[in-house]
This record gives C-alpha cells, sequence and structure tokens, in this order.
C-alpha cells in the first residue's frame, strides 16, 4: 500500500488512509484539516457519535488545550519519575517467584500486570480492584472476527465502574491523580473559574486507564517477542543495559501498539493529485510510515542502535501522547528485570495469540521457554 496506493480508499468501509512518513509527519500536527473532535477512532467517526467533554483525545484546541493543560499539572516529570521504584518493586515481586521456572506467559505475568498497578497506583486505586477495573477496559476494546468495537453503552468513554472511586475520593482526599482531578481549578471555555463535575473526572479517568493499560501492555508483549527474535541484540542488552532505553524506542517504531490513528477531514485535502473529500474519515497508519524505507534505512531490522529522533507512535503535535514518559518507563523498567532474571529465551510460536481490537495490536498470549 505504501509503494502503489500511498492515498487508499477502501469503499465498504468508506475511509481513506496515507501509509507513508512524510504525509502522516505533515498531516498529525495539521489539526484543523485532520481533526479530534468526532474522534480518534475509525468506528467512533463513522458512528458519528456525541463525545462527553473531557475526552481530550478526542477534541481540537482551543477546549482540547483546556482539559490537556489540566491533565499535564498531574502527568509532571516529578509525579512519573517518582513511580520507579514503586514500578521496579512490581517486577520484582512478579518476576521472581517465576525464576527457576522454564515456561511462563510473559502477557499474563507482566503485560496484562504492570499498566494496571501503575495506573491504578496514579489514580489511587486499591489493589483489590484494580484486575476488574483492567479487565472491564480492556473489554470495551474488544472486537470479534470481521467486527466492531461496540459503541451503543458509552462505556469505551465513560466507565461507570470508576465513580464509586471518585465518589469514595472526594470524601477521601490522598496524593494520587483522582484527588487532583477533583479538586483542580481551571479557567473553562466560558471564561468560567470553576472544578470538573463528576461527569468530567469520570471520563479523564476512563480515559487515563484506558490509553495507558492496553498499550503499554501490548508494548511489554512485543519486548519479549522482538527480543527472543534477536537474541545477538538482546545478549548486548543484558550485557551494557544502558542500550535499553533506545532498544524501547527501536521497539515502539518496529511494533507499535497503537498501529493507526484515526481522523475527521473538515475541509478538501489532496494527497497524490486526489482530492479527499470533507467530511471523510481519514487513518493514518502509523505502523507503515514507521517502516518506510524514505525515512529509515532497512526500516524491517530491528536494531537497538538506530539513531531515531523522531518518533511517530505517540503522535504528532497538540495530540502527542501525554502518557509517553510513563509508557517509556514502564517498558525501560520491565526489561531491565526481565533481562536481569532471563538472559535467554524463546518463544512457543505455535501457542501465541494476538489480540483483537480495533485500536491496539499485539500479544494476548506469548509463552515463553526458559534457556
Amino acid at each position: 500500500m505504501r509503494e502503489e496506493m500511498p492515498l487508499y480508499y477502501n469503499e465498504k468501509y468508506d475511509f481513506y488512509a496515507v501509509s507513508r512518513h512524510a504525509d502522516i509527519e505533515r498531516g498529525l500536527p495539521d489539526w484543523q484539516t485532520f481533526s479530534s473532535a468526532r474522534g480518534g477512532i475509525l468506528e467512533i467517526i463513522k458512528a458519528d457519535i456525541e463525545l462527553p467533554p473531557g475526552t481530550l483525545i478526542f477534541e481540537d484546541p482551543p477546549i482540547h488545550d483546556i482539559h490537556r493543560r489540566l491533565l499535564a499539572r498531574v502527568f509532571t516529570p516529578r509525579r512519573i519519575s517518582a513511580l520507579e521504584p514503586r514500578v521496579r518493586e512490581f517486577c520484582t515481586r512478579t518476576l521472581d517467584p517465576l525464576v527457576g521456572t522454564d515456561r511462563f506467559d510473559l502477557v499474563a505475568a507482566v503485560g496484562a500486570e504492570m499498566p494496571m498497578r501503575v495506573i491504578g497506583m496514579l489514580l489511587g486505586i486499591p489493589e483489590a480492584d484494580q484486575a476488574a477495573l483492567r479487565d472491564s477496559a480492556d473489554e470495551s476494546l474488544r472486537t470479534e472476527d470481521g467486527g466492531q468495537m461496540d459503541l451503543r453503552d458509552g462505556a469505551i468513554l465513560s466507565n461507570e465502574m470508576f465513580g464509586e472511586y471518585i465518589d469514595w475520593r472526594r470524601k477521601n482526599p490522598s496524593d494520587d491523580l483522582m484527588t487532583e482531578l477533583l479538586n483542580a481549578e481551571f479557567e473553562d471555555e466560558n471564561g468560567v473559574t470553576r472544578t470538573l463535575t463528576r461527569d468530567e473526572v469520570l471520563t479523564y479517568v476512563t480515559v487515563v486507564a484506558g490509553a495507558g493499560n492496553e498499550t503499554t501492555g501490548r508494548l511489554i508483549g512485543w519486548i519479549g517477542s522482538v527480543l527472543a527474535q534477536y537474541p545477538e541484540q538482546r545478549q548486548e542488552l543484558v550485557d551494557d543495559p544502558s542500550l535499553i532505553p533506545n532498544a524501547i524506542e527501536e521497539i515502539l517504531r518496529l511494533e507499535p501498539p497503537g498501529p493507526s490513528i484515526a481522523r475527521y477531514v473538515t475541509k478538501d485535502v489532496e494527497f497524490y493529485g486526489q482530492t479527499v473529500p470533507k467530511g471523510s474519515a481519514l487513518l493514518f497508519i502509523v505502523a507503515a510510515a514507521n517502516r518506510d524505507e524514505r525515512r529509515y534505512a532497512d526500516p524491517d531490522r530491528f536494531d537497538i542502535h538506530r539513531k531515531l529522533n523522531q518518533q511517530l507512535t505517540f503522535g504528532l503535535g497538540v495530540h502527542y501522547c501525554l502518557g509517553a514518559a510513563l509508557a517509556r518507563l514502564e517498558g525501560r523498567v520491565a526489561m531491565e528485570e526481565i533481562l536481569r532474571r532471563f538472559p535467554r529465551w524463546d518463544v512457543d510460536w505455535d501457542n501465541t495469540k494476538l489480540a483483537q481490537t480495533s485500536t491496539v495490536r499485539g500479544w494476548e498470549t506469548l509463552p515463553i521457554t526458559i534457556g
């Protein structure tokens, strides 16, 4: 597609797609033309549903900027870096009992658990209840063969399971993201200084939990499968852990957990002599752009020494992923702790399974054998 049809049109589902790095690098920051206000997922754009306020990933400036500034106040570098000892402690607790076993599922052990625990730490949700919330968020993203996500009850954008925590946290404030969101004062789009409503906090928390849980969990699965395919480079990382941060960037490039980003086209726009009409849905296929040989030499090869100065995987422009630093932290700590205990492993490829969702791509099961 990238070579033969750089502007692709799908007649059955009525959407356009671009897959070259230059087109996505130009298009993603241009929110005036490629709008997020109808959603950032193809089904949501096509469904033409009303999105609740506070869904900042599905908003455009100026309202987007107001809501993003609020979240940026709680996603500070200080708060993210303060999580590192707790993330490492979780990895230790999870991986130590597996030392000496000859086989385990990396996704079940770490990928499905760690992001949920970290989001729980941020939000102040008790550990005992985190799994149920994760499963509820995951279920809203699941699809069947040839099917689409279920948008009828709005759970993807507003998970009422978080509601009881919001009500409880209002009476029991703590040093966590939920308490800060409940108390943060801001000037809204009407010039009124106020705090967020309960529904707005609910939407924020649902978006943060959903966005951070699925994607980071898939990253950990890709760490397991990619390093199994490149044992020489894995050994380099064991010998020199300072190479790990760049290895995380390269895995994000090669196997991005979020392979595509959808936008609503607000005016006629031209690609390769063809017009994408106003009102269309357009898919930016980031995973294809990440392997564009116009941008990267030998793009299908994993290379932990590759110089990466522009990462499309977290987006570009006003919608650049707010949780990018947190995802990088989790990926780095997970890789460090896995390699420390398990310098060599193979994947039981016959028993792997890819997760099926409209938004993320990665392993649902990744059984590894320790050698």
